[in-house]
């Protein structure tokens, strides 16, 4: 049954939420629109913790269908779910949790969004520096390497998860860049994000100019100064708003177990972005 404004909620709606360190509203108007564009009676909600075990126990205690887990808690969840799907096994990193009559399970749907993107921008083999350590690092040097990727670099200042994370796909570790120039530079820091790091640019401007490919996964701003100052010596980016657009569309999936068609994908993007939405100038300021 549709839900609508006059309708209201009721106890049989069923709830989503996110958990991340910085919550945005992104996919909280990517989720909703597409709930009420679709008559769907579901609610998604932002939300951050101090206390992830805690949360945890709440999204299984209360009968939450859906939650999606962001920076810093990818891995830390891993211990408070009852099976890993091969998508988050594989990477042992969680961005997605699917609660199914009290039973929880772990998905990445990062890791998919990036070797899609990958390849939807031609992006093919070449020498790569991965900014970072953390969760959707490991999404991301997976993906690399299942794509063929042979030379990449993970740069990070933790040189326990640094050297871990790039001997475990078979790469190699620095802790700087150094004299390090690569061909495609991937930032997966939140060097860049809303917030306090917001106008950090999140590699050194001689590496940036190096580059012949840059790929921010910060998805808030959509155009972080990574992205801009690649755009400004003409380079081709990829952003984290399209790693967003795409790991958000699997999770909605796993959700409700409903598939929007593309058209569809692509207003609720907009409508997530603030943007005018095809066919309907007055929702993007909804």
């Amino acid at each position: 049954m549709r839900r609508t404004i006059t309708d209201g909620l009721t106890k049989d709606t069923r709830l989503c939420i996110s958990l991340a360190g910085r919550p945005g509203n992104t996919g909280t108007r990517f989720h909703n629109y597409l709930y009420d564009a679709l008559g769907l009676d579901y609610v998604y909600k932002a939300f951050t913790t101090t206390d992830i075990v805690a949360a945890i126990g709440g999204v299984r205690a209360l009968g939450i269908r859906g939650c999606a887990v962001s920076m810093p808690w990818k891995s830390a969840v891993i211990l408070l779910v009852d099976e890993m799907d091969p998508s988050a096994a594989a990477i042992e990193s969680v961005n997605t949790i699917v609660n199914t009559d009290g039973r929880l399970r772990a998905y990445n749907t990062d890791y998919l969004a990036i070797v899609s993107l990958l390849r939807d921008h031609g992006v093919t083999p070449r020498s790569t520096a991965v900014l970072g350590s953390g969760g959707m690092a490991k999404a991301t040097v997976a993906a690399l390497r299942d794509s063929g990727f042979t030379d990449v670099t993970v740069v990070a200042r933790n040189e326990a998860t640094g050297t871990q994370l790039a001997e475990r796909y078979g790469f190699s570790w620095q802790a700087e860049f150094a004299d390090l120039r690569p061909s495609l530079l991937v930032n997966c820091t939140p060097l860049g994000m809303e917030g306090a790091d917001v106008g950090v640019l999140a590699a050194p401007e001689k590496v940036v100019a190096a580059a012949e490919v840059v790929f921010d996964v910060v998805p808030r701003p959509a155009r972080t100064v990574l992205v801009r100052r690649a755009e400004e010596l003409g380079t081709p980016t990829i952003t984290g708003a399209e790693v967003m657009s795409l790991q958000a569309l699997e999770q909605f999936v796993l959700y409700t177990g409903v598939r929007p068609e593309p058209d569809l994908v692509a207003k609720a993007t907009a409508f997530s972005r603030y943007e005018e939405v095809p066919g309907d100038a007055s929702a993007g300021a909804r």
